[in-house]
């Protein structure tokens, strides 16, 4: 979503970024395990497919989705791939009530999992839904 694209959200434990060009190889990478496929309900895409979902994503203003990035590896690192461990995506999927949507969360990276960095990536992006997203739409 471009209402998005230069966003960056910044918790206790996460950052949250727009899903850019630049993360689409490490995220491709995720979506190749059979685990987080089933789990996300997702189907496996060509690395050039995946570059044409990012760009959708971007374009699209029914989704809104940002990259999960680990603060203290990133705030040690300055490398925002590396600190990379998932996403968290709003859909608005019923047609004609933008008072509704559907969130997930997605730790890809299972050592980063069980210690509430995807509580605060859900929690973060269901504030900026209701303030910057939803509500906001005519």
């Amino acid at each position: 979503m471009k209402q998005n694209s230069k966003t960056k959200i910044i918790g206790k434990k996460v950052i949250l970024v727009p899903y850019k060009k630049i993360h689409v190889e490490k995220y491709h990478r995720w979506m190749q395990n059979e685990e987080l496929l089933e789990l996300t309900a997702s189907e496996p895409l060509t690395l050039e497919q995946e570059y044409e979902m990012q760009i959708s994503w971007l374009e699209d203003e029914d989704k809104c989705t940002f990259i999960v990035l680990d603060k203290s590896i990133l705030d040690h690192t300055g490398d925002e791939i590396a600190s990379m461990i998932g996403d968290v995506n709003l859909y608005l999927n019923n047609d004609g009530c933008d008072k509704e949507a559907e969130i997930e969360v997605m730790i890809a990276d299972i050592k980063h999992r069980s210690m509430g960095k995807g509580k605060e990536s859900l929690l973060f992006m269901l504030r900026y839904d209701r303030r910057k997203y939803i509500f906001s739409r005519n």
